[in-house]
């Protein structure tokens, strides 16, 4: 005869494998579908008197058809010398469809993409958008700008990214903002023969929620089997008795 409780052991086992192959899909397909935008630099140590570059990127959008992103950073350290925007369709790897870039907001075409560079001192806003009712929101990833510094100084660069991206909006209605996160690299300058990374250091988001409430609940899920056994086999040596 089959001893019960190993037979309910075994069944609890197969319930905890099935509940962490769930939490884990779960997990790993909202973490792979997280819209991400990220100011990518060079390295993370530049030295006085080199140049810096800064990718944004944007990774895992769906729907995209306006941009509005500043990027900050310490005016004592950098200076901007050069932007190069990577939009529209004739880009490799761009971003938004779209078929030529125009500053003038008063006379757009169908298949354009607006364009408005915003440049002070310790800041720089890009904001740009598709334009024309059948124009093909973007959905993918790609780069959104690369940015040219000086590094003039040492100390913290203080770079941090703020963005607005919004979808394209159905007729009679506006457009919604699409939820995602900004990451900016950590970057410090440093003198002239100091030795500097070579690369930077790629930025690691947080875990998101789903994945934590995911570890906590299979650790409760596993506790809760481990007790339930515990009283089964307790139960069934009373019987004995």
């Amino acid at each position: 005869m089959a001893n019960p409780t190993k037979l309910t052991s075994k069944r609890l086992l197969a319930v905890l494998v099935c509940a962490l192959l769930s939490f884990c899909f779960i997990s790993t397909a909202l973490a792979q579908s997280s819209t991400l935008v990220n100011a990518q630099t060079s390295t993370t140590q530049p030295q006085v008197g080199s140049t810096l570059t800064v990718t944004v990127k944007i990774s895992n959008v769906q729907n995209l058809f306006s941009i509005d992103s500043t990027l900050q950073w310490n005016s004592s350290v950098l200076t901007l010398t050069s932007t190069v925007l990577n939009l529209g369709d004739s880009q490799s790897n761009g971003v938004l469809h779209g078929n030529n870039l125009n500053i003038d907001a008063n006379n757009l075409k169908p298949g354009d993409i607006y364009v408005q560079e915003t440049k002070v001192a310790g800041s720089y806003e890009l904001v740009t958008t598709s334009v024309g009712a059948t124009t093909s929101s973007f959905s993918g990833s790609g780069t959104i700008a690369t940015l040219t510094f000086n590094v003039v100084s040492s100390g913290s660069a203080g770079l941090s990214l703020s963005t607005d991206l919004s979808d394209k909006a159905v007729s009679g209605s506006t457009a919604n903002l699409i939820d995602h996160q900004d990451i900016a690299a950590s970057v410090t300058a440093v003198a002239a023969g100091s030795s500097s990374s070579p690369s930077s250091s790629p930025s690691v988001p947080e875990l998101p929620a789903i994945m934590v409430i995911a570890i906590l609940l299979s650790f409760a899920l596993a506790a809760s089997i481990f007790a339930i056994t515990r009283i089964n086999t307790r139960k069934i040596e009373s019987a004995k008795i």
